[in-house]
């Protein structure tokens, strides 16, 4: 069973990997990953978990690494407490406050020592020590705490622990200025640091804001307000103009415009009248309208969104995991790197120990992983919150990193390069359309909808009816055996087909006691943005379309698609086949939108739906597009560029820095308030950077 745990104020992001590690060891756990961007731990517990006790160990891994730290389980309310900045800084306030006033007080004694002709010296030089220690032991105590709580549940290296040491050991050789001000400049970036990642996840949250908090429900002619929740199906919901679409359903009363750009990225409104299907989270801008509803909120389209959108980055890249584990093993080689300049020292230049003291003390504040850890995750967070405001959702960031490196692309023809709207253009006669329409009212394919609207004809009472999948459907009528269906199908049960001449199109062979009766041609037509972008898709990468169609017909098609590779009359395990034989070691995506594209959707490296598509297909695809417009997979694709490409610029920044700042310390031409900079400053940079996909707009152009 899956759990949210909501964590919130839970920043440290060396914590993060370690309140995953501990939480997965637990007995009743299967595995726990952490949503950095939401703060939700999602447990994946066993079926005999106690959910009060597992909660309550959890938040003791938690409190052991953090303080201040809100844990309970995401459907449970907590209220939370607002943040005090001087309540929560008051030690280091006072702490701050001592300094000022030792460093000040110490500075006039000498003026008074030459005024009056006395000396204390000696006890100034002792008042000095305590009054710095005690401001330092001020300054550093929520440090300490967290220190001593760690260490008595053997979390011994972490960023706390490289300040404490750094710090401590500039006191303890004398550099009290210095070692005082870099605690302080470090609890002021770290303050900076939260609220500048705050306001990141603030800024992310804000493009894919479609929760909604109430539904108006008509009952007995009077509206009721409740929690979507309590929405059930068949219920009617009143939508006035302004307000968001709470579940999906069918317009009953009214007609109206729709902005629909929340979901699918589009600045276009949609017009809807009475009998329309509407999705929620889309915006009415119109007049009143009343839905009946057709899914639960739970299965809503809209909370389909959320969900996915909340747990995208559960699914980690493999750059991500990589950062983990290299966080996971840098902090005690940079300690040994330390300890071994001291020793350097001792057996070198023992007589200016203090100065590499002092050099160690540097290399400690610089190392610190922080930079990495946060703006990595932060980065890929931000490209998932991008593409779902255009109408891309993203499954998870490893999706988002594995598409910059696809180069076989793959399309289903049907629904996906095509309207899938299908009409049909001629019958051979009269009994053929009769029989054809009265088997397949009992099919959802796009095909047997548009016979059955075709037909004015009476149709016949079929029994026993029975659908293949990818051939057709068979029946009884008054003893005898309808079939409807594909060449192959015919071909596979033995009938001779009269299939000489037939005009473009797709075909539908009917025959009685095995006995051929004719022909159904339908046709549809190819949408416009396919064309473009397929023949954009085909400079970069290998391009092939996989169809269940004629050959006629896919020939057609590719033929206006520029000329594409591509494999007609295939079955479902055919498509699945003749793609594992195109496909290279490299990275395969395939985009569909049927039934029978779900083995291959779930087979493909990346599997890409639309959102017309079938749920099966939905499920177990990698991303969606909601919208069903071919173009976006381009723009998915640029924006995942980008969004790697920042992750990158943060990597090497951030390495660059310390890199260069370690070899400076490690020579002794480095200051230690100037190596704040290499730890908080360079991991605010890097975050401000992470938001840049959100903000820059080449990726919606030609160029990426």
């Amino acid at each position: 069973m899956v759990r949210k745990i909501e964590m919130k104020n839970l920043t440290c992001s060396n914590c993060i990997a370690k309140v995953e590690r501990r939480t997965s060891r637990l007995p009743y756990v299967n595995s726990a990953s952490f949503n950095y961007a939401n703060q939700v731990l999602l447990v994946d517990f066993k079926d005999d978990y106690d959910e009060n006790k597992a909660l309550k160990e959890i938040k003791a891994i938690v409190d052991v690494l953090e303080d201040n730290i809100i844990t309970h389980y995401y459907e449970t309310m907590v209220e939370e407490k607002k943040s005090n900045f001087f309540y929560e800084y008051r030690f280091v306030i006072f702490g701050m406050l001592l300094i000022l006033f030792t460093f000040s007080a110490f500075r006039i004694i000498p003026v008074f020592n030459n005024i009056f002709g006395t000396s204390i010296a000696p006890l100034n030089d002792f008042l000095k020590d305590i009054f710095y220690w005690v401001g330092y032991l001020f300054l550093i105590s929520k440090l300490l705490i967290l220190q001593i709580r760690g260490i008595k549940n053997f979390n011994i290296f972490n960023e706390n622990t490289l300040m404490i040491i750094a710090t401590f050991a500039a006191m303890w050789i004398g550099k009290y200025e210095e070692s005082t001000a870099v605690v302080i400049l470090y609890s002021f970036g770290e303050h900076l640091q939260n609220r500048a990642v705050q306001k990141s996840k603030n800024e992310i949250s804000s493009l894919v804001d479609l929760k909604v908090d109430y539904a108006n429900v008509l009952i007995d002619n009077k509206v009721v307000i409740k929690d979507p929740m309590q929405v059930k199906i068949g219920d009617v919901i009143v939508v006035k103009n302004g307000e968001r679409i709470p579940m999906d359903g069918k317009i009953v009363l009214g007609s109206t415009s729709l902005n629909t750009s929340e979901l699918t990225g589009e600045a276009k409104l949609k017009t809807v009248h009475v009998n329309d299907k509407v999705l929620s989270g889309n915006i009415n801008v119109g007049d009143v309208i009343h839905i009946e509803v057709t899914q639960e909120y739970e299965n809503s389209t809209l909370a389909k969104i959320i969900d996915l959108i909340e747990n995208a980055t559960n699914k980690k890249s493999k750059r991500e995991m990589f950062i983990t584990k290299f966080a996971k093993v840098y902090t005690p080689i940079v300690v040994g790197l330390a300890g071994l300049l001291i020793v350097y020292g001792l057996i070198f230049n023992i007589v200016n120990i203090e100065d590499y003291i002092y050099r160690a003390a540097i290399f400690l504040v610089i190392s610190c992983p922080c930079s990495l850890v946060l703006s990595v995750p932060l980065s890929y967070y931000a490209g998932i919150g991008t593409a779902a405001k255009h109408g891309i959702l993203f499954k998870g960031s490893q999706y988002l990193h594995a598409i910059t490196e696809v180069e076989l692309i793959a399309l289903d023809k049907t629904g996906t390069l095509t309207y899938g709207d299908f009409f049909v253009k001629e019958y051979s006669n009269m009994e053929t359309l009769m029989l054809a329409a009265s088997i397949e009212r009992y099919s959802n394919h796009p095909i047997a909808k548009a016979i059955v609207e075709h037909n004015n004809y009476p149709i016949y009472q079929v029994e026993n009816v029975k659908e293949i999948p990818g051939y057709g459907i068979t029946g009884e009528v008054d003893g005898k055996v309808l079939m409807a269906g594909s060449k192959k199908y015919f071909e596979k049960n033995g009938i001779e087909l009269d299939a000489e001449k037939l005009p473009l199109g797709s075909y539908t062979f009917v025959a009685l006691d095995s006995q051929y009766i004719g022909y159904i041609v339908v046709r549809d037509e190819l949408k416009e943005t396919s064309m473009q972008t397929v023949r954009d898709f085909t400079k970069e990468y290998d391009t092939v379309m996989l169809t269940g169609d004629n050959e006629n017909s896919a020939r057609d098609i590719a033929l206006q698609l520029g000329g594409i590779e591509y494999y007609s009359e295939l079955l479902p395990e055919e498509k699945l086949a003749k793609f594992n034989d195109i496909r290279t070691n490299s990275v395969s995506l395939f985009v569909g939108d049927g039934i029978n594209d779900a083995p291959l959707l779930k087979n493909a490296d990346i599997g890409v739906s639309l959102g017309s598509a079938t749920d099966l297909a939905i499920e177990v695809s990698d991303v969606i597009i909601i919208n069903n417009d071919i173009r976006l997979l381009n723009k998915a694709i640029k924006i995942a560029k980008k969004t790697r490409r920042l992750s990158a610029e943060n990597i090497v920044f951030s390495l660059a820095v310390k890199i260069i700042f370690l070899g400076m310390s490690a020579v002794g031409f480095m200051w230690m308030w100037l190596s704040i900079f290499a730890d908080v400053g360079v991991a605010i940079l890097c975050v401000l950077n992470a938001l840049r996909v959100i903000y820059q707009k080449k990726y919606l152009n030609d160029k990426a």
